[in-house]
């Protein structure tokens, strides 16, 4: 059962706020890097953002910046993504990663991933 597993998801009205789970098992989060990545129907999977294993900084694509806040509690064995001020084009399957390298938006860097999070953002 080495795996992260998604929670949190769920419908949301434009302007409303959503916290992410992303639980490890099996496994301690804190070595990994974990990303946070989302696919919306008929596009491709992207990064949204994530947190470094070695000094925690963190990065988030641009069209979340200043909305997405990654964060990691090592004592849950958990990193969440607290989303804000969500817009209908947020709306996607979202997953968690955890990378035993040094990657971020590549999904082809990490190592485990969840079943993902259905969010979708309507009114």
């Amino acid at each position: 059962q080495v795996q992260t597993v998604e929670s949190g998801g769920g419908l949301v009205q434009p302007g409303g706020s959503l916290r992410l789970s992303c639980a490890a098992s099996g496994f301690l989060l804190n070595y990994y890097t974990v990303g946070w990545f989302r696919q919306a129907p008929g596009k491709e999977r992207e990064g949204v953002s994530c947190i470094s294993s070695s000094d925690g900084r963190t990065n988030y694509a641009d069209s979340v910046k200043g909305r997405f806040t990654i964060s990691r509690d090592t004592a849950k064995n958990t990193v969440y993504l607290q989303m804000n001020s969500l817009k209908p084009e947020d709306t996607a399957v979202y997953y968690c990663a955890a990378d035993g390298g040094y990657g971020c938006y590549d999904p082809e860097d990490y190592d485990y991933w969840g079943q993902g999070t259905q969010v979708t953002v309507s009114s």
